[in-house]
């Protein structure tokens, strides 16, 4: 996500400064973030860092909530401190996702899941501390960069001639372009509302189809067959149904957002 941002900055020629997940601006050593804050006093501040390793974090809760919430939270302190306004990424995990409505910002969150969990912590403390502060919560979130569903399924397309996909987990990818825009268009525009938003791209899927699209578009000759969750056991445990409703940030901030499939085929055709 955050080469998201850096990418769309320098397209339109806004001033940002990156940092790389560890180093000068490791968000869990608050000695070292408060330094970066001294130095630059940015009057905007983006969290994307996250413990996204949503099954080897049912094992590994300490290490997800340090960078989930306490990381969270010191960023929110600072940005207090130093009049930032912070804009924190989040999930929509922190939702059950068992019933087959759309997802406002009001609906209680009931993670079902650790990842979900201390991800929903990270969101309440941000908000306990720090008044300007917007929290967006994506799904399914795949770009050019890093390690994600959509560089996966190409690389497994190659290799394999038959892939089992889950077909009865329903969403909205996300493409990390389209949200690295809408941030970079709450940054440079005039409307202060501060508060938690819903961003993902726009149509649903199951992760079936997610994967049919992609071998679809990319032309990957691979046989693909659906399959129940309860046939790819796991250990955390995935929403059933997690598309989110997003007319309060279209409303408020006047966006509009790309249909998941002309983002997928933009993405492929990059990669």
């Amino acid at each position: 996500m955050g080469q998201c941002l850096k990418k769309v900055a320098e397209n339109r020629g806004l001033n940002g400064i990156f940092f790389p997940p560890e180093g000068e601006a490791d968000i869990l050593n608050i000695e070292l973030l408060k330094k970066v804050f001294e130095t630059y006093k940015p009057g905007w501040c983006i969290n994307c860092a996250a413990y996204t390793a949503v099954d080897k974090a049912e094992d590994d809760i300490d290490t997800a909530r340090k960078i989930n919430k306490t990381g969270a939270e010191n960023i929110a302190a600072l940005c207090k401190e130093y009049q930032s306004v912070l804009i924190h990424t989040s999930t929509d995990f922190v939702f059950k996702g068992n019933k087959p409505v759309l997802l406002t910002e009001e609906d209680v969150a009931e993670p079902a899941s650790i990842y979900g969990l201390t991800k929903l912590e990270g969101e309440q403390a941000v908000a306990m501390i720090l008044n300007d502060h917007y929290t967006l919560r994506t799904s399914w979130l795949y770009s050019e960069y890093g390690n994600n569903f959509v560089k996966t399924m190409l690389r497994l397309g190659a290799e394999r001639d038959e892939l089992k996909i889950v077909a009865d987990q329903v969403g909205t990818p996300t493409y990390g372009m389209d949200l690295a825009d809408c941030i970079l268009h709450i940054i440079s525009g005039d409307k202060i509302a501060y508060g938690t938003y819903h961003y993902s791209n726009e149509g649903v899927a199951s992760w079936y189809d997610f994967a049919k699209a992609i071998f679809d578009i990319s032309a990957t000759k691979v046989k693909t067959l659906p399959i129940k969750t309860s046939e790819y056991p796991v250990k955390a445990v995935r929403p059933a149904y997690s598309v989110m409703d997003k007319s309060k940030i279209k409303q408020t901030f006047d966006i509009e957002i790309p249909y998941w499939r002309d983002s997928l085929i933009t993405c492929i055709n990059n990669l």
